[in-house]
C-alpha cells in the first residue's frame, strides 16, 4: 500500500479528477479507488475560490467513507465551521466582515439553497483530523509545532476540533487561538521598522509568514508567501527567538497552504508543500507518491495544470 498525498484543492474539482486519473485511480459507484489500493491523503484546504466547491467535497467525502482517502482540516474548513457557527453572544465565531463574506463567497453561494446540505458539510468539516502522526510521516495542512500539538493533545486529548477547542480558537489572545494559527496558518512575526508588503489578496501586511525548517536567516530569507512582494522584506537578522525549526532529523511532514509556485520541490528533505495555487490561472494541483522513503524524492512530485474553463 502506498499513499498519495494531494495538495489544496480550492473547489477546483476538474483539476482534481484530472490529478486522480494521472494517479491511476478510476471512478466508481463509491469514488474513485486505486487497483494497487493506494490511499489518497488530502492535506486540506477542499473549499473557497473555485468554481466546483460541492463537487470537490462529494469526491473527498466519497472517497474518504469508503475508506480509500483520509484528509486533514485545512484554514479553510476551519473559517467555514467558525464564520457558520453562533456563538453563546448571539454573533458568529468568525465575524461576517466584507473581507470574509468574500472570501467565503464561493462556498456559501454554492449552499444558499441548501441550508441543510452546508449544516451537513459543516458538521463533516468538524471530522476531519487536525493533524496525522505516524511513525514515519506527518500530515499537517499549515505548520508542524510540536509545543503547539503537544499542548492541544494534552488538553483536548485528541486531534479534532471539538465544541470547546472551536470557541477558544476563535477568540483572539488564548493559548488555543495561537495553537490552531499555528497548525493550520503557519508561523508569523512582526515586520521591524514599519515595514509592510501585500498579500495575494492585496491585504497590507505589517505581520509576515515565516518558514519553520532549514536555518534562521534574514527575515527575507525565512519569508513565506508571494514571491513578488519579497522584495519589500527588510533584511535585518531574524531574532533568534522568534523560530523553532523543524530538526530534519524528524519525520517527514507533508504540508499545503504555501500558494507556491514554479515546479514542485521538497522545502527540505523531511517538508514537502503541496500548494501550488491551483485556483489561479497557471496554477497546478500537486501531488507527491510516497513509498516509505527516509528523504523525500524530486521525482515522486506528480501534478497537473489547473483544468481552465470547464464546466462539469
Amino acid at each position: 500500500m502506498g499513499f498519495d498525498l494531494i495538495g489544496d484543492i480550492h473547489g477546483e474539482a476538474p483539476s482534481l479528477r484530472a490529478l486522480l486519473t494521472k494517479l491511476g485511480y478510476q471512478e466508481t459507484s463509491c469514488g474513485f479507488t486505486h487497483d494497487e489500493n493506494r490511499i489518497a491523503i488530502f492535506v486540506g484546504d477542499l473549499v473557497d475560490r473555485g468554481s466546483w466547491q460541492r463537487e470537490t467535497i462529494d469526491i473527498v467525502r466519497s472517497m474518504v467513507a469508503a475508506g480509500n482517502a483520509r484528509c486533514v482540516m485545512g484554514n479553510h474548513e476551519f473559517n467555514a465551521i467558525a464564520f457558520g457557527t453562533t456563538g453563546t453572544n448571539g454573533k458568529p465565531l468568525r465575524e461576517h466582515s466584507e473581507k470574509n463574506m468574500r472570501q467565503h463567497k464561493a462556498f456559501i453561494d454554492e449552499f444558499a439553497d441548501d441550508p441543510t446540505g452546508y449544516a451537513e458539510t459543516l458538521a463533516w468539516f468538524k471530522t476531519l483530523p487536525l493533524w496525522i502522526d505516524l511513525p514515519d510521516w506527518r500530515v499537517v495542512h499549515a505548520c508542524w509545532d510540536q509545543r503547539e500539538i503537544d499542548f492541544l493533545q494534552g488538553r483536548y486529548s485528541s486531534q479534532y476540533l471539538t465544541d470547546e477547542l472551536l470557541v477558544s480558537a476563535s477568540t483572539t489572545g488564548t493559548r488555543e487561538f495561537r495553537a490552531i494559527e499555528t497548525l493550520l496558518k503557519g508561523k508569523e512575526t512582526p515586520l521591524p521598522h514599519g515595514a509592510f508588503y501585500h498579500d495575494k489578496e492585496g491585504t497590507r501586511r505589517t505581520v509576515m509568514r515565516t518558514r519553520w525548517w532549514g536555518e534562521i536567516g534574514t527575515y527575507r530569507d525565512c519569508y513565506m508567501g508571494p514571491e513578488d512582494a519579497r522584495k519589500d522584506i527588510p533584511t535585518d537578522p531574524m531574532p533568534a527567538e522568534a523560530l523553532v525549526m523543524y530538526p530534519e532529523s524528524d519525520p517527514i511532514v507533508f504540508i499545503g497552504h504555501y500558494w507556491l509556485d514554479g515546479p514542485p520541490i521538497p522545502l527540505a528533505k523531511n517538508i514537502a508543500c503541496l500548494d501550488y495555487s491551483v485556483a489561479k490561472s497557471g496554477g497546478s494541483l500537486v501531488a507527491y507518491r510516497f513509498d516509505g522513503e527516509k528523504e523525500l524524492l524530486n521525482e515522486k512530485f506528480i501534478s497537473v495544470p489547473r483544468v481552465e474553463n470547464q464546466k462539469i
